[in-house]
């Protein structure tokens, strides 16, 4: 942090500690959109690392409970994108495979992950607001999802 004389911290850092606080958290996103969705069976988007909070850092493949249903959910860091592909299902212990799939990106640097950001940045083709409190956060899709699909 930067501090002035009498160790008061800079309008500058003030406004940027401001911008941050007001992103909402990525999980907080992932629910609510899960809701405005009316608890699907299945969706699968992007949203932006500049959109969001990273407070699911590290997680890879996890349960998510939301009203009353529960959500697996594959997550992964793909620049400049965070994807997730969320499927409902009986709540499990994914422990073993999350641990298997940070591994698997970390052996490998996270270079797949990159490659998988840059590609969705091209093949993007349908947006959907996710109204939070902090304000609006797109979401991004490759193609447009039927809301009622089972698959």
């Amino acid at each position: 942090m930067v501090f002035s004389k009498a160790g008061r911290k800079s309008s500058w850092t003030l406004a940027v500690w401001r911008k941050r606080r007001q992103k909402p958290k990525a999980s907080e996103v992932l629910t609510v959109h899960l809701r405005q969705r009316g608890l699907p069976h299945w969706t699968s988007y992007f949203v932006k690392y500049s959109s969001v909070r990273n407070d699911q850092f590290a997680k890879s493949h996890f349960n998510w409970p939301v009203d009353g249903q529960n959500y697996h959910i594959l997550r992964t860091g793909c620049f400049p994108y965070i994807k997730y592909h969320c499927t409902r299902r009986p709540h499990q212990d994914l422990s073993t495979e999350d641990k298997l799939y940070t591994f698997l990106k970390a052996v490998n640097l996270g270079l797949p992950c990159l490659a998988y950001g840059i590609g969705a940045w091209f093949l993007v083709t349908t947006t959907e607001d996710v109204k939070m409190p902090q304000g609006t956060v797109k979401v991004y899709f490759w193609y447009k999802e039927d809301h009622d699909a089972m698959y």
